[in-house]
Order: C-alpha cells, then structure tokens, then sequence
C-alpha cells in the first residue's frame, strides 16, 4: 500500500513540474522565458535544469539583432572632397526562419524562444517558445541616423530613444560609424570606362540597451547589446544616378543580461530570476549587395541584402544626401599631376600636338640645312673676287 502511494506522489509531483513547463495555449510561460537568461547554481531555491541556463534558447534574439545594427552605415563607397550631409531612417529587414525556431540541446532538436508551441493537453518536458515572438514574422530595429562628410572622411552618428510604454521600460539605441573612400587616389589613372569605380573601408558600432518588466512582475529584465562590424565596399556606377555596391566584412555582436525580478504571478509567487549570462550572436564574415539610387539634388534611397549567417534587407527607403560643391574629375587630376595615360585629356592633347611638333622640327630642319649652302655659295664668290683681283695685280 506504501508503494503505490509513494508512486503516486512522484507521479504527482512530476506531473506538476512538467505542466509549468508551458501555458495554456502550449507556449511557454514567462517566467519560464526569463529563467533561460539566468545561470542559476544546482544548489539554489527552485532549481531547475530544463529552464535555466539556456544560451541557445535565447540565442536568436543576439543573432536577429546583430545584423540589423550592423547594417545601412554606408549608402555610397565614395565619399566626396566636398562637404556633404544625410539624414535618414534607415532599418534592416529580417525573416525569422525555421534555423531561429530550433536549436541543439543534449544532442535533441528543441524550441528556442522564437519556437512553436506544445499540446498543453498532451504535457512533455519540453520548453516551448515565447508566444509574442514566435509570431513575429520579421525582426527589425528603426534607428535615425546623420552623417557628414569631407576630404573623402565620413561620420555618420545613428540613434533611437523610446519612452516606457506598456512593459517596455527602455530603448535606446547610439552608434558610431566611419568610412574613409580611397578612389582619389587612383581613379585618374584608370581608363575612362573604369573611373566610376570606387573603394572604401567602413567601422561601425552600436550599443543599446532594452529593459522588460513582464505583467504580474516586479523589476526589470535589462538586455545591453553591442554590435561591430568592419567592412570593404566597392562601388561603381553604370550610369549616373545608380551605383552598385559590393560588401565584404566582418561583423560580431553580443548581448548581456541583467536584472532582478520577483514573481507574483498565479503559482509562481515571490520567485525570484536574476539574469546574468552573455550570449554572442553569429559572428563571422559577411557578404552583401545593393543598390544606391541618386534622385535629383537629394534623395538617395537604397536597397540591399547582407548575408552573416542570416539573410537581412536593407532598406533606405527614406534617406536624403546632400553635397556642397563639386569635385575635379579624375581628368582633371591627372591633368593637374602631370599623368599621361591612355583615354587621358594629357595623352589626347599630347596625341594632338606631336604632328604640329613633327611639322614644325621639319620645317626648321629644312632651314638649317640649307642655311650652310648658302655660307658656301658666299665664300665661293669671295674666293673668286679675291682670285679675279690678284690676276689683275
């Protein structure tokens, strides 16, 4: 009789841990989302392996997030001599795929926070993904973003700050980024065909920090994300107003929980979570290409896709870039440095004075030479002068 009794106890308590272990909609509870940022010893109160310490389950909050602050800092690889200023709201677009759902946990394939829900009449030991993200389709982040620039250096400064709204408590977001373009110094010695093409190296980089206080909940969830990248971007122009551009770089980006918060939800009051892990996002090389429109004196839109182990689309949809002045062209640099090559102002009117010159040593050749025979015809008549008087002598 004890037997059965003590099984039945077990099978209670299991069962009653295994059903925290969702909501009832089959998603998972949050506490159970918060507890997955938190890196809880066995030995302290409310311990449980299936929730806490989880970096792969919140991972793809790190590698959505890294890619949308990594991208939109360059609209052009050139950056002119003369002054220039833009402004603009540029954000990245980012599909949450089936790779953001799933992750490898003890060697099984299980939901991320991003995943699917369960069977909440069918309970398993399973952490499902949070209902909020698991039905966003994209990730984004907007940001405003200005930017200057002269002698072919360029800053561009980027922001974002929100109010607390609902449980959004912060937003913010600050980034710096800068590109130097190195077309110069070589585009004058390129043909003509080739002068369009530009090069440049750019740094960007992004901190914001998010804090969450969940309904039913005391304290905040605080999430402090930094991203970098280093980028080379070459740039040419088929025709005037639209410039091509090729990217390749390296980006990473890394996101630091903290916080302390108290539970007063249904069956789970005064618990308390205190996040503490840092997760890093898919660093590693990126490639990208898009497309920058010139459209009249200012508008500059511009579309893209990076790829860094996500897909991600850049947008520019409203951007504006204004230059103040005008450069020389590379013809008239090659001019001013004395360079002759092939295609060049020098090279053609080098091509248009050598018959004038040819002409003209011809010309001067012809009068030296015959300048002697005429000295010689002279002193011949002298001669004869001279002969002439002394027969008469």
């Amino acid at each position: 009789m004890k037997m059965p009794f003590k099984l039945f106890l077990v099978s209670g308590l299991c069962l009653a841990a295994v059903a925290t272990a969702m909501d009832d909609k089959g998603y998972a509870s949050i506490y159970e989302s918060i507890a997955a940022f938190e890196n809880r010893s066995p030995d302290k109160p409310d311990y449980d392996p299936r929730i806490f310490n989880r970096p792969g389950y919140v991972k793809p909050i790190i590698t959505n997030l890294g890619p949308v602050l990594n991208s939109n800092w360059y609209v052009s690889a050139n950056v002119p001599e003369s002054m220039t200023f833009e402004a603009g709201l540029p954000f990245a677009l980012i599909p949450i795929g089936d790779d953001d759902q799933t992750f490898s946990e003890n060697g099984a394939s299980v939901p991320t926070i991003f995943g699917t829900h369960g069977d909440p009449a069918n309970y398993e030991p399973t952490v499902y993904g949070n209902e909020t993200l698991h039905n966003l389709g994209v990730f984004t982040y907007p940001y405003l973003q200005l930017a200057g620039g002269y002698y072919h250096a360029r800053l561009a400064l980027r922001g974002m700050w929100l109010p607390a709204v609902s449980e959004l408590k912060k937003f913010n977001l600050i980034g710096i980024g800068l590109q130097y373009s190195f077309g110069h110094l070589f585009q004058y010695m390129l043909p003509k065909p080739a002068q369009d093409l530009d090069v440049s190296l750019v740094l960007g980089y992004s901190s914001s920090g998010i804090s969450y206080q969940p309904e039913d909940y005391e304290g905040t969830l605080d999430l402090d994300i930094s991203a970098f990248t280093f980028d080379v971007v070459i740039g040419y122009k088929p025709v005037e107003m639209v410039e091509v551009l090729l990217t390749l770089g390296y980006q990473s980006g890394s996101m630091e929980a903290s916080g302390h918060l108290v539970s007063h939800a249904e069956g789970r009051n005064n618990l308390e979570l205190n996040p503490n892990i840092t997760v890093d996002g898919n660093d590693g090389f990126k490639f990208g290409i898009a497309v920058a429109f010139q459209i009249g004196t200012s508008f500059h839109p511009v579309l893209g896709y990076d790829y860094a182990g996500k897909s991600s689309f850049t947008t520019n949809v409203l951007y504006f870039k204004q230059q103040f002045g005008k450069d020389k062209t590379p013809d008239e640099i090659a001019k001013e440095k004395g360079y002759a090559r092939s295609g060049s102002v020098d090279a053609e009117e080098e091509a248009e004075e050598a018959p004038k010159a040819k002409k003209k040593a011809k010309k001067k050749k012809k009068i030296v030479e015959e300048e002697p025979e005429e000295e010689d015809s002279s002193d011949s008549a002298s001669a004869e002068s001279d002969e002439s008087e002394f027969d008469d002598f």
